[in-house]
């Protein structure tokens, strides 16, 4: 049995997972990956230590994404990760935890029961359901109590969700299921077309963080990368400027800015308006690439910023809520079956 002190908050992601424990702040921030030897079906390892066995192991041993689009796509996997991160935070205590979990605003009941079952079988004693937008927000510091218009963009490994908070919920939002990794994958398509060069997609990110744009930098990177030739299959190496990784961009950020410009449209004008004032909070380590705040300002004419810590800051907006855990509803909240229900009945009116 796995035993607690405190009530922990947990942020799981595509690319990463943190976990915030009360009276302490973030004490996890690990890789959401999982080494599976396939032939036995056992665990090799999680987190960090799986993710450096990516790319150099034999075929019998995969490295598996248990969270999806910031939901559960291996249950048994996801349980076993959550249950190695809660036995990291192992104490004398003879009470489980509470456990509060972020999960899209677009999550379907399915999807919510796969949270709470694997979060129970991991070690919790009751699990809370908190929308990401939501956490996003408490952590940059918004009041979220006010009926006042919020609009929170969240770019992580594996989804965008954008959304507009207002009285402590989500009034519109929109989930798309790429971000930061279809950056990757999007460098690696512009490198084959254009160089005729296969390169991996840790290569990939590399290039992305090192010289990586949307919009022109003020000094032209470049970089070299490595890869295998499509001629010939011999090693090769080419140089690859930021400005050509704009070009590699476009096509992923045109697909953001429609998705940001639709819930706008969705949402009601008084809403709209107070974005004016509020502007958008940007949060995720997709927001941390070059100039993706600035190409929102541009399109939006709204003022948009990123928050101080983009990866952790859903994660501390969540623990900020286990205070408040007795005003909570645990178990299955149906946030997106609740959303179309009141947009339908706000309709008819």
């Amino acid at each position: 049995m796995i035993l607690f002190e405190r009530d922990l908050a947990i942020d799981m992601g595509t690319s990463s997972t943190l976990v915030f424990e009360q009276g302490k702040g973030v004490v996890l921030r690990e890789p959401s990956v999982v080494a599976l030897d396939k032939e036995q079906r056992k665990v090799l390892k999680f987190g960090q230590d799986a993710q450096k066995m990516l790319g150099r192991t034999p075929a019998n041993i995969a490295a598996i994404h248990p969270i999806s689009a910031g939901v559960i796509s291996d249950y048994e996997m996801a349980a076993q990760m959550m249950r190695d991160l809660f036995g990291r935070l192992t104490t004398t205590s003879l009470f489980k935890p509470c456990v509060l979990a972020c999960v899209p605003s677009s999550i379907t009941g399915v999807e919510e029961r796969a949270m709470i079952d694997a979060a129970i079988e991991a070690g919790a004693r009751r699990v809370y359901l908190l929308e990401t937008a939501v956490a996003t927000a408490l952590g940059a510091g918004i009041d979220i109590s006010k009926p006042n218009g919020n609009m929170i963009i969240d770019i992580g490994g594996g989804k965008t969700e954008i959304a507009i908070v207002s009285a402590q919920g989500v009034v519109s939002c929109e989930t798309l299921k790429f971000a930061g990794n279809s950056f990757d994958e999007s460098i690696v398509r512009y490198i084959r077309k254009k160089h005729n060069m296969l390169i991996g997609l840790g290569a990939a990110e590399e290039l992305k963080r090192s010289i990586g744009g949307v919009i022109q930098r003020p000094d032209v990177g470049v970089e070299e990368v490595k890869g295998r030739s499509l001629t010939n299959g011999l090693p090769k190496v080419v140089s690859v400027s930021s400005n050509e990784l704009i070009e590699a961009f476009v096509e992923p950020m045109n697909r953001i800015l429609e998705a940001i410009h639709t819930v706008l449209e969705m949402t009601p004008p008084d809403l709209v308006g107070d974005l004016n004032k509020n502007g958008i909070i940007m949060s995720g380590g997709g927001s941390m690439l070059y100039g993706v705040d600035r190409l929102i300002e541009r399109s939006t004419n709204i003022r948009t910023s990123v928050v101080d810590d983009p990866i952790s800051c859903a994660a501390y907006g969540a623990g900020k809520m286990l205070k408040r855990l007795d005003d909570m509803q645990d178990g299955m909240r149906n946030f997106y079956r609740n959303r179309q229900f009141d947009t339908t009945r706000r309709s008819a009116q």
